[in-house]
C-alpha cells in the first residue's frame, strides 16, 4: 500500500506491467522507432523478429533491439501432468524421439540486435548471421482445434521465408525446429517440413534437425528467441550442437525417406559449395507460425588502414569501484586470448574445429576500437598505450602505465603550445606519417607548397631512410641546420599535427608560439592561410639565412641582471621566464660572454642555432619581410593566441598589421610573460604541437605545484618512445580528463569486438510486504472505504472494517491461519462467514 500512495497507480503499472515492457525501453534509451511489444503465444519472439527486420527494411529505423522473456514464478514451482496433455511427465523434452512424451517450461529470454547488412559491414559491427528471409502467417480454422498445429500453415510459412530468401533447400543444411517433444506437434512439424525441402530432390539425410527445448525447456514466448541465437552461434563457430535425448526416431516421422535427420552429436558443420545457412521455425497455440532463414556473417572487410605500431585503450565507469572492475575483467580477458592463440593450433582437433575469428578477437586494434565506438563514456576513466593484446594485459595491471582520472564537469580547455627554431630534428614525425593518413595529407600538401620555394623536397627530411634516394639521418641533420629548411619543416610538422589533433576532437580555446610557431598560431586562428603562412615563412627563413652567421646563448638569470651586464653588440633575444633567457649577436661576442658569466658563477649554454635571431643582426631584412607581409591577405584572429612581442593577448590590429611580423622578426620573444598572461586565466590542458618537450620546461617554471605539465605531441631527439605511442600518451591524459578525444577520427580503423560487459554494481530495491499481525488493534471504523482499496489483500480489508458496521455476509476463500483467524473476528463482529476450503468448488450461489 505504501508503494501505491508514494508512486500512484500508473507508474506501478508501468513499470511491472508486460504492456511496458517495450516502450519503457524505448523512453529509457531514447528511442525513435517503431515500439512495440508483441502478444502471438510460443511463437512471440519469433513475430517480434519478423516485425524488426521489416521495419529495418522499410527504414522506419536503422537499428532494432528484439527479444524475448519468459519467467515461470514462483522459481521451481512444478506443474501437474494431465494425460493428453502438452507437459511431460518425465521430466524431459524429447523432441522427434519414439520416447517423446511432451514438453516442459523453462524460464530464460534472449534479445538480438538487427541492422541492415550494408550498414552494419560500413560501421566495422561484429556481424554474428545474416537474416536472409523472413516470413509469418496463421494457420486459420483448417486443423483439428484452436491449440492444434498445421501441416499446411507451417510448410507455406517455411516455403514463404525462403523464397524471400531467393535460396535453393538443398543450400540450407540445418533446421532448428519449433521441436516441442509431443506426440502431435513433431510429426506434424518434420511432415511440414519435408513437404517444403524435399519437393524437388529425392535426396534424404541432408539437413540437420534439432531443437534447443531439449537443452533449456521451452521459454515459451522466448522460444524463438533461444532457437535463434542458439543457430547464430552453431553458423558463427561452425558446429551444430546436439539435439539431447533423441535415441530412436518417432514412428510416425519417415526420417529415412525425407530429407531431415535429427543431429543428435556435436558435429562439424561443412559447408564446400557456399556459406553455412539455417532454417528456424517458432510456432504458437492459435496459429501464429514465423520461420527465418539464416545465413553466416560475410568475412569482415579490411578497416585497419596502415598498421598502427600502437593502440590507445579506454576504459570508463560511473564509479571507481566499477572501473577497477572493468579493468580486471578486461586485463584477464586479453591475457586469455592471449594464452589461447599461443595454443590454438596444438588445440585444434577434427572433433572440434576452431573459431576461425577467436585470435582476431585478440587484435588490440579492434580491441581498442570497440571501446571506443561500442562503449558509453562516463566520468571514471582509466587509458593505456599498448602494442598488443599481450602487453595491453600487462599494462592495465601497472598503475605507471595505466592513467586514470575522473572527467567532471566541462571539457576543460585545452592550450596549443607551438615550439620553435631548436626543437627540430631530422625525421621528426616520420612514424605519423606511416600511420596517419590525416597526418601525411597536411605534410603533403605543405611540400606541395614548398616545392618552388625550397631546394629540396621537405620530406626527404622528415621521412628520413636510405630507400629510394631518400637521405640519411645524417644528411637530413645537415639540411635541417639551414634555417631556410628549419622554419618551414616546423611549420610543417606543427600544423600537421595541428590537423592530427583537430580530426581527433581537439579544439584549442587559446594559442601560442614560439618565435616562428606563432605562424603556426595565426594561421591555426586563419590570420593566414596555410599557403600564404607557409610562403611567408619559407621567406623568413631564407632572408634570415642571408645574414651574417651569429650565435645565441641561454643564461641562467633574470632578463633585468643580464640587460644591466650585457655587452652593446649583443641583445636579448628571448625572455623565456624567471631566470631564463637567451641572448644574441656575433659568435665572438657571445663566447665572451658567456666566459664572463662563467667567472661570476652565472650558468649558460650556447643554443643550436647558425645566426643571431631576434637580434639588431636580423635588421637588414625587416623592410623587406615587411612588404611580402603587405603582399599576403591577413584575416582577424578567429582564435585567441598570444603575441611573442608584447606578451598580451594578440589584437585584430597587431594581427593584421605587416609592421608587427616584422617587429615579430627583430624584437625579443617574450614567451615567459605569455605563459604568465596564459596561466592567469587558467586552468588550461595544455599541449606542446611540435618536437619534444623544449617549452614544457619553460612553462613548468611558472606553473603551480602539482599542476599537468603541457603535454608534448612528438618525442624529443633522444626519446626512445615511438612518435604514435607519444600521441596516443597525450590523447589519453585529455580523455582522461574529460576531453572529447577520438582517436580515429573520421574514419575509423577496426571493428566490433566481443569484450567483457558492463560491471554493473547491482543495488536490490526489494519492496518488503507488509507484515500486519491479525491480533494487532484495527484502525478507526470507516477510516477508509472498501472501494477506495486497490491491490490489497481481501483480508486486510475485512479486518479494517469489521469492527464496525462490518458486512453482512462473508466468503472465505482458504483455510490458512490468517483465513481461521479472519473467520473468527467476522463472525464475532456478527457477519454470516461461508469458508471453502483449499481444493473446493463453489459456484454463483
Amino acid at each position: 500500500p505504501q508503494i501505491y500512495a508514494a508512486a500512484g497507480q500508473l507508474s506501478v503499472s508501468s513499470s511491472n506491467s508486460p504492456d511496458y515492457v517495450a516502450t519503457l525501453v524505448s523512453y529509457k534509451l531514447n528511442l525513435r522507432g517503431p515500439s512495440l511489444t508483441v502478444h502471438t503465444a510460443c511463437s512471440t519472439s519469433m513475430v517480434a523478429l519478423h516485425l524488426a527486420c521489416e521495419a529495418l527494411r522499410n527504414s522506419e529505423c536503422d537499428m532494432a533491439l528484439c527479444g524475448g522473456v519468459s519467467l515461470e514464478l514462483p522459481v521451481a514451482w512444478g506443474y501437474t501432468h494431465a494425460e493428453g496433455g502438452i507437459m511431460s511427465p518425465t521430466g524431459h523434452c524429447r523432441a522427434f524421439d519414439a520416447s517423446s512424451d511432451g514438453t516442459l517450461w523453462g524460464s530464460g529470454g534472449g534479445m538480438v540486435v538487427l541492422k541492415r547488412l550494408s550498414e552494419a559491414l560500413a560501421d566495422g559491427d561484429d556481424i554474428r548471421a545474416v537474416v536472409l528471409g523472413n516470413a509469418i502467417n496463421n494457420d486459420g480454422s483448417d486443423k483439428v482445434g484452436f491449440s492444434a498445429p498445421s501441416v499446411e500453415g507451417q510448410a507455406a510459412v517455411v516455403a514463404q521465408a525462403l523464397g524471400l530468401a531467393e535460396v535453393d533447400p538443398r543450400t540450407v543444411t540445418y533446421v532448428e525446429a519449433h521441436g516441442t517433444g509431443t506426440a502431435l506437434g513433431d510429426p506434424i512439424e518434420v511432415a511440414a517440413l519435408s513437404s517444403v525441402f524435399g519437393r524437388d530432390t529425392t535426396d534424404t539425410g541432408w539437413c540437420g534437425l534439432g531443437s534447443v527445448k531439449t537443452n533449456i525447456g521451452h521459454l515459451g514466448p522466448a522460444a524463438g528467441m533461444a532457437g535463434l541465437i542458439k543457430t547464430v552461434l552453431a553458423l558463427r563457430h561452425g558446429l551444430i550442437p546436439p539435439s539431447l535425448h533423441f535415441e530412436h526416431p518417432h514412428p510416425k516421422i519417415d526420417f529415412d525417406s525425407g530429407p531431415f535427420y535429427v543431429n543428435a552429436t556435436l558435429s562439424r558443420w561443412e559447408s564446400p559449395d557456399g556459406p553455412r545457412r539455417a532454417g528456424v521455425s517458432s510456432f504458437g497455440i492459435g496459429g501464429t507460425n514465423a520461420h527465418v532463414i539464416l545465413e553466416q556473417a560475410p568475412e569482415p572487410s579490411d578497416r585497419s588502414g596502415p598498421r598502427r605500431p600502437v593502440e590507445l585503450v579506454q576504459l570508463s565507469a560511473r564509479t571507481d569501484t566499477a572501473l577497477a572492475a572493468s579493468t580486471r575483467r578486461l586485463a584477464g580477458h586479453l591475457a586469455g586470448h592471449t594464452e589461447h592463440t599461443a595454443g590454438h593450433a596444438a588445440d585444434r582437433s577434427p572433433d572440434h574445429p576452431a573459431d576461425s575469428r577467436a585470435d582476431d578477437r585478440a587484435d588490440l586494434a579492434d580491441v581498442a576500437f570497440t571501446l571506443r565506438h561500442g562503449r558509453a563514456a562516463f566520468t571514471h576513466r582509466g587509458a593505456l598505450v599498448a602494442r598488443d593484446a599481450a602487453d595491453a594485459a600487462t599494462g592495465l595491471e601497472d598503475s605507471r602505465r595505466w592513467v586514470t582520472g575522473t572527467a567532471e564537469g566541462a571539457p576543460p580547455r585545452v592550450a596549443f603550445l607551438f615550439s620553435g627554431q631548436g626543437a627540430q630534428y631530422a625525421g621528426m614525425g616520420a612514424g605519423l606519417y606511416a600511420t596517419e593518413p590525416v597526418f601525411a595529407d597536411a605534410v603533403d600538401e605543405c611540400a606541395e607548397i614548398c616545392a618552388d620555394l625550397l631546394d629540396r623536397d621537405l620530406r626527404e627530411l622528415l621521412v628520413i631512410g636510405e630507400p629510394d634516394g631518400v637521405p640519411g639521418q645524417a644528411d637530413a641533420d645537415r639540411e635541417l641546420a639551414r634555417t631556410v629548411h628549419t622554419q618551414p619543416a616546423l611549420f610543417t610538422v606543427e600544423y600537421a599535427l595541428t590537423r592530427l589533433w583537430r580530426s581527433w576532437g581537439i579544439e584549442p580555446a587559446a594559442a601560442v608560439g614560439h618565435s616562428i610557431g606563432e605562424y603556426v598560431a595565426a594561421t591555426v586562428a586563419g590570420v593566414f592561410t596555410p599557403a600564404d603562412a607557409l610562403r611567408l615563412v619559407a621567406a623568413r627563413g631564407a632572408l634570415m639565412q642571408g645574414m651574417p652567421p651569429g650565435a645565441m646563448l641561454a643564461v641562467q638569470a633574470e632578463e633585468s641582471r643580464v640587460r644591466a651586464e650585457l655587452p652593446a653588440e649583443l641583445a636579448v633575444a628571448t625572455v623565456n621566464g624567471p631566470r631564463t633567457c637567451v641572448v644574441a649577436g656575433p659568435t665572438a661576442a657571445v663566447a665572451s660572454f658567456a666566459a664572463a658569466l662563467a667567472e661570476r658563477g652565472v650558468g649558460s649554454k650556447k643554443l643550436r642555432t647558425s645566426h643571431a635571431f631576434h637580434s639588431p643582426m636580423m635588421e637588414p631584412i625587416l623592410g623587406e619581410f615587411r612588404d611580402r607581409v603587405a603582399d599576403v591577405p591577413r584575416s582577424a584572429p578567429t582564435l585567441p593566441f598570444l603575441s611573442n612581442v608584447t606578451g598580451q593577448w594578440i589584437t585584430e590590429a597587431e594581427a593584421t598589421d605587416p609592421s608587427y611580423w616584422a617587429r615579430h622578426l627583430r624584437d625579443a620573444v617574450r614567451f615567459g610573460d605569455c605563459v604568465a598572461t596564459l596561466l592567469a586565466e587558467g586552468p588550461w590542458s595544455m599541449v606542446e604541437v611540435g618536437p619534444g618537450r623544449s617549452l614544457s620546461g619553460l612553462v613548468r617554471m611558472q606553473l603551480p605545484k602539482g599542476s599537468v605539465a603541457p603535454l608534448p605531441s612528438l618525442p624529443g631527439p633522444t626519446d626512445r618512445s615511438a612518435d604514435l605511442a607519444t600521441m596516443y600518451a597525450a590523447a589519453g591524459r585529455l580523455w582522461v580528463a574529460g576531453a572529447p578525444v577520438d582517436v580515429d577520427g573520421a574514419v575509423p580503423r577496426g571493428r566490433r569486438v566481443s569484450l567483457p560487459t558492463y560491471p554493473y554494481e547491482r543495488r536490490y530495491h526489494w519492496v518488503e510486504p507488509v507484515s500486519a499481525s491479525l491480533d494487532a488493534e484495527p484502525e478507526a471504523p470507516g477510516a477508509a472505504p472498501v472501494e477506495d482499496w486497490f491491490a490489497v489483500p481481501v483480508w486486510r480489508q475485512a479486518a479494517a472494517v469489521a469492527p464496525g458496521p462490518g458486512p453482512e455476509r462473508c466468503l472465505v476463500l482458504g483455510d490458512g491461519p490468517r483465513a481461521t483467524g479472519l473467520v473468527a473476528r467476522l463472525r464475532a463482529a456478527g457477519a454470516e462467514v461461508t469458508v471453502v476450503r483449499s481444493g473446493e468448488r463453489f459456484g454463483r450461489d
